[in-house]
């Protein structure tokens, strides 16, 4: 399973370890990942997504994983959460659509 959040991308980065001698040395940066369970309001179920604690702190300052997943361009999101978004777009009608 790949270190990647579902909702926002993030995923590893790539950096230095320096030491006091000025040594540097590759390493990799991994995002705090959590398996939590959202719930869409508009579909009336919780989902099961592995986010990172950025990512669950924007669905939460949006309003909710509805308003974010609208919101969101599908660039960014997993698989699952692209089928989610279709899901709640159709169920919440054409007016969320157009915007």
């Amino acid at each position: 399973m790949s270190r990647i959040c579902e909702l926002t991308g993030k995923g590893r980065m790539v950096g230095n370890n320096v030491s006091h001698a000025n040594n540097k040395t590759k390493r990799t940066f991994l995002p705090n990942l959590q398996n939590v369970t959202l719930m869409s309001e508009a579909l009336e179920t919780s989902v099961k997504l592995r986010v990172s604690t950025h990512g669950l702190r924007s669905v939460e300052h949006v309003g909710g994983l509805d308003n974010w997943l609208v919101k969101t361009t599908d660039d960014k999101l997993s698989l699952r959460a692209r089928r989610l978004k279709r899901d709640v777009r159709k169920k919440l009608g054409t007016s969320v659509a157009a915007a």
